[in-house]
């Protein structure tokens, strides 16, 4: 059975979705060397194709970031629009979903919805891979990614042996659940020192918006 993936950032293709599926196919190409269709929801004129690519697909895995303790909403749009479709075979359903929290925790109330979404459309769920800390990994240096992407690797490798995500990996990139005390210690430092924003500060100011950072339009 050949796999599909959507990648659910708005980002599209420059996306921290599209580094981690790089690095997932990677080793998922260890092991099967079929063509992967890649498909991006943020492209809007695409939208009928993803559709019937979607109807027509096997396995699928979705990947897309957690945006406030929400998926964005071209994902919502497309699990709307894919919920009208009249499915007419069985598919196996997995995601993967990643954000800039530290802690993991954030996502697994997605999660539960992601797994009543897929047994309303009668569809085998596979499971949700939940990865926290993710934003900045493209301007991290390569000794700060190498265990995350060999997690990745060794994801896809497995899925591709076994049409289902590893238990093991995924406990493994679960962590941490929760912000202990000597990461909380460490943000505090951090904070105070502005060193927690500079990744926010900086595109902030490459898209000169630095000076509004404290603006409130919806405020009378």
């Amino acid at each position: 059975m050949k796999l599909t993936i959507f990648n659910g950032s708005p980002r599209g293709e420059d996306s921290n979705s599209t580094i981690l599926i790089e690095q997932f196919l990677t080793g998922y190409n260890r092991i099967n060397s079929d063509n992967v269709s890649i498909n991006y929801i943020s492209k809007s004129k695409l939208e009928k194709e993803r559709k019937e690519i979607f109807r027509n697909a096997d396995i699928i895995l979705i990947f897309f970031p957690l945006y406030t303790d929400c998926m964005p909403g071209i994902v919502k749009n497309f699990f709307e629009d894919i919920f009208e479709l009249k499915i007419n075979k069985s598919k196996k359903i997995g995601f993967i979903v990643q954000s800039g929290f530290p802690e993991s925790i954030h996502s697994t109330f997605v999660e539960r919805y992601l797994n009543k979404f897929t047994q309303r459309l009668k569809c085998e769920y596979l499971g949700t891979v939940i990865k926290g800390g993710v934003e900045g990994i493209k301007i991290m240096p390569p000794v700060m990614t190498k265990k995350l992407f060999s997690r990745f690797q060794d994801l896809g490798e497995y899925f591709a042996k076994n049409e289902s995500f590893s238990p093991e990996i995924k406990k493994k990139l679960l962590k941490p659940y929760k912000m202990n005390f000597g990461r909380k210690i460490m943000f505090f430092i951090f904070s105070k020192t502005g060193m927690a924003n500079f990744y926010w500060n900086s595109n902030l100011k490459k898209n000169n918006a630095f000076a509004k950072r404290f603006n409130k339009p919806f405020v009378e």
